[in-house]
């Protein structure tokens, strides 16, 4: 076993407190493991709930991050996947039992046991926290390395590690394929593409959704478009990341469509009545990230047809200003963080 590894990040002290310098170790490295110097890392809507525990899992200090870009920087013994240099990508988890019947069919995400959180999690072996991509180094288990494809954009990949696998195993769950009857709720842009239709209280969005590729844009507050609208969907994907009322959206749905909940943890439906579900055959249903074969499938589908996100680079002492910005949705569409700007030592 190779020694452990000093390495820095930004973290939450506290609930309260803005991110800040955190040195600290990776632990050392198992046979089958790999360690990553980080690249690039996203700035994800988990991130922004798990700094102030919105979700009453976090611990502190805690190192958010868990859409990961990087190069091979060491392996454990056994490990015969990758090189030093290799371009590698780690996404919401870094672990799982790998026994059950979900992870032996490629669910890791929905393993039994419960998969390791890339951060908020505990290591499955000795139990010891788990701390994010918002930092120099990683360290993660063989099987849950992704591989970058050539011609993917290393910038620019870090988001697809989450928001893009999430909408990607939407359609694959629900079986949407070319042709298929797509709508999203709010602007999710890694879901916005050519025949999506994005449906928003307002137009304010529209010149944005039709730029994204989106077929149109659906003003769910106009009452006479919704009822024009109706089956007019096999599958909505909810993008939304705050409470919100479903009551509006599920006569869009046909007879066994799906409304996918992917944006929002926590206390989302509240519709009451049951008819429209009943009288359509549809449903309401979560949908978590995807596997680690789904999430390759998703990243080398994304450099076959040259699919990235629209990104805002910053700086790794740029974070905090990041959360502000996020929470006044002031970013188009997705924060990277370039961690040149992050030393991997401090005095």
């Amino acid at each position: 076993m190779q020694s452990a590894m000093h390495t820095t990040g930004y973290a939450a002290y506290s609930p309260t407190a803005p991110l800040a310098l955190f040195q600290f170790e990776r632990r050392s490295l198992r046979a089958n493991d790999v360690a990553m110097e980080i690249l690039y890392s996203d700035v994800c809507h988990p991130d922004l709930h798990t700094a102030p525990n919105d979700w009453g899992w976090s611990y502190y200090p805690i190192v958010p991050g868990h859409e990961i870009v990087g190069r091979v920087a060491a392996l454990g013994a056994g490990v015969s996947r990758y090189r030093v240099g290799d371009h590698v990508a780690v996404g919401c988890m870094v672990d799982s039992c790998p026994a059950c019947d979900q992870c032996r069919k490629g669910e890791e995400q929905l393993c039994r046991a419960g998969n390791t959180s890339t951060y908020a999690g505990q290591d499955r072996i000795t139990g010891e926290n788990t701390q994010g991509g918002c930092s120099k180094h990683l360290v993660v288990r063989e099987e849950f390395c992704l591989r970058i494809p050539e011609g993917l954009d290393l910038a620019l990949a870090a988001p697809l590690l989450c928001a893009g696998i999430t909408t990607w195993s939407s359609l694959g769950t629900w079986n949407v394929g070319p042709g298929g009857r797509v709508g999203v709720i709010g602007l999710g842009h890694m879901a916005v593409g050519l025949g999506v239709t994005v449906l928003s209280r307002s137009n304010d969005k529209q010149v944005d959704a039709l730029a994204l590729g989106a077929a149109r844009l659906l003003v769910s507050s106009d009452p006479q478009a919704m009822e024009k609208a109706t089956s007019d969907f096999d599958l909505i994907i909810d993008m939304v990341s705050v409470k919100h009322d479903l009551t509006p959206y599920l006569p869009l749905l046909d007879v066994d469509g799906t409304l996918a909940i992917v944006g929002q943890v926590g206390p989302t439906i509240q519709e009451r009545n049951t008819a429209p579900l009943l009288l359509g055959r549809r449903r309401i249903a979560d949908s978590l990230i995807g596997g680690i074969h789904e999430t390759q499938e998703m990243l080398g589908f994304c450099a076959e047809k040259n699919i990235l996100p629209d990104c805002e680079m910053i700086r790794i002492d740029q974070i905090n200003e990041a959360f502000e910005r996020m929470e006044r949705a002031d970013v188009r569409y997705r924060f990277v963080i370039d961690k040149a700007s992050l030393p991997a030592q401090v005095a």
